[in-house]
């Protein structure tokens, strides 16, 4: 293996949940649903706006918009690197022996916020779907990775916590593993047994 993809979002940053209250937590539970909700999915794919999610969320909610707004950026301000991930990544990185990329659905706003953080500065490079107008698992996004950076997919694992995202990386020759935003000691374990 040479190359290393992860994801962002339940991979290497989340929110602690412990910081937020149960307004936030309730209001982004769709974000775990098999299928994204297509007012999400199209703000990750840069063809729609903070503003007008925030109105979606005020009719799905029937919240204020100055509170929809509040809580829409709560959950920019709250996403933080995953402690084990972030080292993993470090750990990777100083082994000299991995090129790493990042392959994420996120909308522009989250995306700066994220960019901030020391470990991002890691990555060999990145494809972000609201920069690309295209989401994962559409087979073109993970294309676009390849094509960039000129990687051979026998020689690259790809690191995601929705399964139809591994999925469609195996279709195309990525090695796929499933990382468990649910446990990610345990996740950042057994990538740390198979790569270091």
């Amino acid at each position: 293996m040479k190359n290393i993809i992860f994801d962002l979002g339940g991979v290497l940053f989340a929110r602690d949940k412990r910081k937020c209250d149960a307004d936030l937590l309730g209001y982004f539970s769709f974000l775990r649903a098999p299928q994204m909700p297509r007012f999400w999915e199209d703000y990750d794919r840069g063809t729609n706006t903070l503003e007008s999610v925030t109105r979606t969320l005020v009719e799905l909610t029937g919240q204020t918009y100055a509170r929809c707004a509040e809580v829409l950026q709560q959950a920019i301000d709250l996403q933080e690197p995953i402690p084990v991930t972030e080292q993993l990544i470090r750990d990777l990185k100083a082994s000299g022996r991995y090129r790493l990329y990042v392959l994420s659905n996120m909308a522009h706003e989250f995306i700066a916020h994220l960019r901030r953080f020391p470990v991002y500065g890691l990555f060999d490079g990145e494809v972000i779907s609201c920069e690309e107008l295209v989401v994962k698992p559409e087979p073109r996004i993970y294309e676009i990775l390849l094509e960039r950076y000129a990687l051979t997919p026998a020689e690259t694992l790809f690191v995601d916590d929705r399964e139809a995202n591994i999925a469609t990386a195996e279709r195309l020759g990525i090695h796929g593993f499933l990382f468990d935003h649910r446990d990610p000691e345990s996740a950042c374990a057994t990538l740390r047994a198979q790569l270091l």
